[in-house]
């Protein structure tokens, strides 16, 4: 049985917010439950207090909490 690789049915895209604010990013995946890594460059990003992991189905969301300049 060939394996069916997991693919973006919709990208991130380019959000902007105010410092201070809550920003959420969403992708969709072709397949419910796929394990989805956050990373920021090289770095994976872990759920804490300024970063919110959610997924449902196919769409993953991070939410970044008191959104600052470096977190671009």
């Amino acid at each position: 049985v060939l394996a069916v690789p997991v693919l973006f049915k919709q990208a991130l895209e380019n959000t902007a917010t105010e410092e201070g604010k809550s920003v959420s990013l969403r992708c969709e995946l072709t397949k419910a439950d796929a394990a989805v890594v956050w990373k920021k460059g090289e770095d994976t990003l872990q759920a804490s207090a300024k970063y919110e992991m959610k997924q449902k189905g196919t769409v993953a969301e991070l939410v970044i909490h008191n959104a600052e300049p470096e977190d671009a």
